[in-house]
Formats: C-alpha cells, sequence, structure tokens
C-alpha cells in the first residue's frame, strides 16, 4: 500500500506542476544511444518440428453416448496431377459422426499435408480420405467433400460416404423459420 501511495503523490505532483509551464521528468534520462536490433540468420533446425505423415492419430471420443456431428474444414489441400505434375487444389470438408473413436487435429492437418507432393486423380484421393479415416476411427458416418478448384475450365466436386452398418441417424428436427431481430417496429 506504500509504494501504491507514494506513487500516487508523484503522479499527483507531475500533473499539478506540468499544467503551470514547468517540465517535469521522473524518469531517469538515458545517456547512452538507443539499442538498434541486429539482424541474425535463423538456423535450420535438425529435425524440423513437424513432418507430413500418413499416421492418423485418434482418441477416446469424449461422449460416445449420442450422435453429434463432427466438421473438419480443409481449405488448402494441394496434391499434383498424376499425368502433367500441375498442382491442384482443393478444399476438403469432412462431417463425422464418431462411434468410440474421434481424429486428432494435429495428425489430419499431417496427414493431408502428406499429399503435397504426390501425384493423384481428385476421385481416388478423395475416396482414399475417407478409407484411411474409416479404417482408424470406424465412425458412425462420415462424408469427405473435395471441391477441387478449376482445372482446364472444369470445377469437380468429389463426395464420397460411409455409414456404419445398421446405423440409423435420428431424425431431423425442423424448427420454424425466425424473422430477424432488428429492434425496429414494422
Amino acid at each position: 500500500m506504500q509504494c501504491f501511495h507514494t506513487l500516487k503523490m508523484v503522479a499527483s505532483r507531475a500533473f499539478s506542476t506540468a499544467g503551470r509551464g514547468h517540465i517535469v521528468s521522473h524518469m531517469p534520462r538515458s545517456t547512452s544511444k538507443p539499442v538498434r536490433p541486429r539482424a541474425t540468420r535463423r538456423q535450420v533446425p535438425a529435425s524440423p518440428p513437424s513432418r507430413p505423415s500418413k499416421q492418423l492419430d485418434v482418441f477416446d471420443n469424449p461422449a460416445p453416448q449420442r450422435d453429434y456431428l463432427i466438421r473438419f474444414q480443409l481449405p488448402e489441400f494441394t496434391c499434383l496431377c498424376p499425368l502433367t505434375g500441375q498442382p491442384d487444389f482443393a478444399h476438403f470438408s469432412i462431417d463425422m459422426v464418431a462411434d468410440k473413436l474421434c481424429v486428432e487435429l494435429k495428425s489430419l492437418k499431417m496427414y493431408f499435408w502428406s499429399y503435397r507432393n504426390e501425384g493423384a486423380f481428385h476421385e481416388k484421393v478423395s475416396n482414399t480420405v475417407l478409407d484411411d479415416i474409416v479404417a482408424v476411427t470406424r465412425p458412425r458416418f462420415v462424408r469427405v467433400t473435395a471441391r477441387w478448384f478449376v482445372r482446364g475450365g472444369i470445377y469437380t466436386d468429389v463426395v464420397a460416404e460411409y455409414r456404419k452398418r445398421g446405423w440409423k441417424p435420428a431424425p431431423a428436427i425442423e424448427l420454424p423459420a425466425v424473422g430477424r431481430a432488428t429492434g425496429l417496429a414494422e
């Protein structure tokens, strides 16, 4: 409390005399020249902190007693055209209803990164992604939607699904449409 009281007194003196044309400075003046930042080159680490990988890691579903949707959006997918070697780009959406296991996000990111230098047809890579997710998680349901960017004037969408045998989703609940609240009388 003593420190706060002293600081308050110093601040009040500075403000009370500053208005009368006095220059008040309670900060010690530095006589040295300002320090300029030095340019350094960052060294490449011996092993990068992350690398592309085909390994998908999983963890236990925290709520296996209910169906709930997990949606992954991967807007920066890249692979190579197997015929021309030119890059292909896609936005992947993965909608999944997990059963006992969920996909760990960083491993999913590294998995998608692993396609960057591989040649693959759109249909093949989209279905391989679905097969690999099903193989490691055995979900109740998963849909992989790949929206491929234009190539030769043609956009390609590939949608592949897996549904666990015997699994039926709960019926959808239709909610009434609600008008937009604006706060204005109509």
